[in-house]
């Protein structure tokens, strides 16, 4: 008998799927820290507008976009694990330099305290300089941040296909992106009550040291499974089991050739791929940045409350678990209808474009109870999630191995771009509004509420317009064969 068989196999890979849950996590609580302390804390002290707050989100989304394009070939140059540790390395340093903007603003301005700089009277020459100064500092923070960020999820799935035999590469990248979901469960039982007890300072930098915490056990349990001490014989074998089978193949196929980067723009699918990443990431961006305000702007409760906390929860927790049924939709049509696969994922994404179509009662039902809201935005959330997973697959559907990588980082920066158009217009739409006050008016709410009507109706609508136009670019199946 072979002796591999006699061994018991080690499970070492799924500690190592472990360790990329919990990166994921810090990541989206790192993500998480503004959005659940800018209005009720940071808003005040620097003399913020929802337009200030909107520039920061806007040029957050756009440059981390912007960093995904190239992210992937940086871990691929610097070795997975010099390029993971570069990567949180980078973003939790810049998570917990947001901690120094309120000081470096004093300074700037000769301010003796933190007290002087919030008793500016709000408009004054010296608050509208105190804010545009904030905002700058902040860029800055968040422009680390996403660049650090940027770098999480080439790094994790790589760590994925070093440890894990293709069949079960899908299973474990699952594993580990739970971590955004239990993040973002996370994030609203930890943040505000953090800022609340020790400042919004302290959150930043607690939240931030997670990662450097992270980077001791990965600097301690992580290398490659032919050079870990953990990984046994059997185990090995477990993990490179299609390495014959690829070397079989490699004597045989031909070398698969490469479409030029620009030539990905002349194919009808690329640009279904980004009219489809164009209409709809912003939607997901949107609420992710704007809900707590929302609940604080429309219905008074703070993040650091206790129902505030609950209703952000609340919401999340129905995009954790809805999202995995709804995501389900295009196998049965594939398995249980016989649909080609694009087919039937076209399909699903129909039937969840009108999901989001509910966004439009967030507002009215609101007048009831703030517990509508959350639900409805939950619903749209988990909606956004299910066709996320499914648009990207279509790229895999569409396209050759080779031209997978390039035209999903075009179709991220489109998100990037949508994003950052939806963000900042909100911004400048709230500020607006608020000032109008009742001379503001939209379907029957007025003031910033009218604002975040106006909003709400265009994430309603904008899968499906995202998706009619797919489809007219690409009505059927056509993969792209490159001669």
């Amino acid at each position: 008998m072979n002796p591999v068989q006699t061994t018991k196999m080690t499970n070492w890979r799924w500690w190592i799927c472990g360790l990329l849950f919990v990166a994921t996590t810090v990541n989206y609580l790192d993500r998480q820290v503004l959005s659940l302390t800018a209005k009720e804390f940071i808003y005040p002290d620097f003399h913020w507008t929802d337009e200030d707050y909107g520039n920061i989100t806007a040029y957050f989304s756009i440059f981390y976009a912007i960093c995904m394009l190239f992210a992937g070939k940086f871990v691929d140059w610097m070795g997975t694990k010099k390029g993971y540790l570069w990567a949180i390395g980078v973003w939790s340093f810049g998570a917990c330099i947001h901690a120094g903007t309120a000081i470096a603003t004093q300074y700037i301005h000769g301010l003796d305290s933190l007290d002087a700089m919030r008793a500016l009277e709000d408009g004054s020459s010296a608050a509208l300089a105190v804010a545009s100064t904030g905002v700058w500092l902040f860029l800055v923070c968040r422009a680390i941040l996403g660049l650090g960020e940027a770098g999480n999820f080439p790094a994790a799935i790589k760590v994925t296909a070093e440890y894990f035999p293709k069949k079960d590469r899908a299973y474990a990248t699952s594993i580990f992106n739970a971590g955004a979901s239990v993040g973002a469960l996370a994030a609203p039982l930890m943040i505000p009550p953090l800022a609340k007890a020790f400042g919004w300072e302290m959150a930043f930098i607690i939240i931030g040291a997670l990662g450097f915490i992270w980077m001791g056990f990965f600097v301690k349990w992580y290398d490659k499974p032919e050079k870990s001490s953990k990984v046994n014989k059997a185990e090995l074998l477990y993990i490179h089991q299609d390495d014959e089978a690829e070397d079989i193949k490699k004597d045989d196929a031909k070398e698969e050739k490469q479409i030029p980067f620009l030539q990905c723009f002349g194919y009808k699918q690329t640009w279904a791929f980004i009219v489809g990443k164009f209409f709809t990431d912003g939607v997901w961006w949107f609420f992710l940045f704007w809900a707590p305000g929302y609940f604080q702007d429309v219905y008074g409760y703070k993040a650091s409350s206790g129902t505030g906390m609950l209703l952000i929860m609340t919401l999340y927790a129905i995009v954790t678990f809805l999202s995995i049924y709804i995501c389900k939709l295009p196998t049965y049509f594939v398995d249980k209808k016989g649909m080609n696969p694009y087919a039937g994922r076209m399909l699903a994404m129909m039937l969840i474009a009108f999901i989001p179509l509910v966004c439009v009662l967030a507002q009215p039902l609101g007048e009831y109870s703030a517990w509508w809201p959350a639900v409805i935005i939950g619903l749209v959330g988990a909606g956004h999630q299910a066709w996320s997973a499914n648009i990207f697959s279509t790229v895999g559907d569409m396209f050759p191995k080779s031209a997978i990588a390039t035209v999903t980082g075009i179709g991220g920066m489109a998100g990037g771009v949508g994003s950052f158009l939806i963000n900042k217009g909100s911004g400048q739409l709230f500020t607006f509004a608020e000032e109008q006050d009742a001379a503001f008016t939209f379907l029957g709410f007025d003031g910033k509420p009218a604002g975040y009507m106006i909003v709400f109706c265009i994430c309603a609508v904008a899968y499906l317009l995202a998706w009619c136009i797919m489809k007219v670019l690409v009505p059927k199946y056509k993969p792209i064969v490159v001669e």
